[in-house]
């Protein structure tokens, strides 16, 4: 069963698009949630293709927009509200995944009865990586994390840094983004609440800290998050696992849009190794 853009719909809070893959019958299946990176969104690429695998290894697998991607409840791909992505920043990341954990397993939800509630995986790409690592170290209901592409720091990323005082001035700094062309605004609340919650954001002290399973995967030719960054968080979480990918890129060949009808051959890799992995 596929049901696509539902909608979780927040008091004060922006809402939040997320898709459902799951086989309909009356057994509980471990819940995996993937959070898309930066400048993603959860119909990028090949993801479509990915959360079928998930579905035929029989759990129930759920991908979402965060709040402030950039996407709408109308058009939840692509980036057609920059007003919301220029508000975007870390915590509020962590607390997308948090009302989408609790929302999930709560009767709200109304496939609660498909979700094995004390079976929890996250898997994060890139900074969604780093986000699925901060908010692991913070939530006991997380039983399994795996990270693809994932970065080890945000103190250190251009996003967050890069042009402080040109940046504090205008209020506002620009990323093109190469596909779209569009140019995608950051508001300098972004580095104020890095600063304002620097330790909650410290990937370093959150992987340390972790005590559930981590399988950390990453392609050794990575050009957008360099491989030593996977090095990093192996080195601070010695009982984690890392899986190399060869010859490959950040996304693991994958590409938007993504036309053909099977993933391409080092994603399908990265998804039967985390497959194995949660039904380990």
């Amino acid at each position: 069963m596929i049901n696509k853009n539902i909608v979780l719909r927040r008091e004060n809070n922006k809402p939040i698009v997320w898709d459902a893959f799951f086989n309909n019958d009356n057994n509980k299946k471990p819940l995996v949630i993937f959070c898309h990176g930066y400048k993603g969104f959860k119909d990028w690429g090949a993801w479509d293709l990915v959360a079928e695998a998930f579905m035929k290894a029989n759990l129930f697998f759920v991908k979402f927009n965060f709040s402030h991607n950039g996407g709408t409840v109308e058009q939840p791909i692509d980036f057609p509200d920059l007003e919301a992505f220029a508000e975007n920043n870390y915590s509020k990341e962590l607390e997308d995944l948090d009302a989408m954990i609790s929302f999930l397993i709560s009767e709200e939800n109304e496939f609660s009865n498909q979700i094995d509630t004390n079976d929890i995986s996250v898997i994060g790409h890139s900074r969604g990586g780093g986000i699925s690592i901060l908010k692991t170290n913070e939530d006991q209901r997380i039983k399994k994390l795996i990270t693809w592409a994932s970065v080890s720091s945000f103190g250190k990323r251009t996003s967050t840094t890069g042009d402080l005082e040109q940046w504090e001035k205008d209020g506002v700094k620009y990323v093109l983004n190469g596909r779209t062309k569009q140019k995608m605004p950051h508001n300098f609340q972004f580095y104020l609440n890095y600063k304002a919650n620097e330790q909650r954001l410290n990937i370093e002290n959150a992987e340390k800290n972790i005590n559930v399973p981590h399988l950390i995967i990453h392609a050794k030719e990575d050009p957008s998050v360099l491989y030593q960054e996977a090095l990093n968080l192996h080195q601070w979480n010695p009982k984690s696992e890392l899986f190399t990918i060869e010859n490959s890129n950040h996304v693991f060949d994958a590409k938007h849009p993504w036309t053909e009808n099977k993933t391409p051959y080092n994603l399908e890799k990265v998804v039967n190794k985390t497959v194995d992995f949660i039904k380990r």
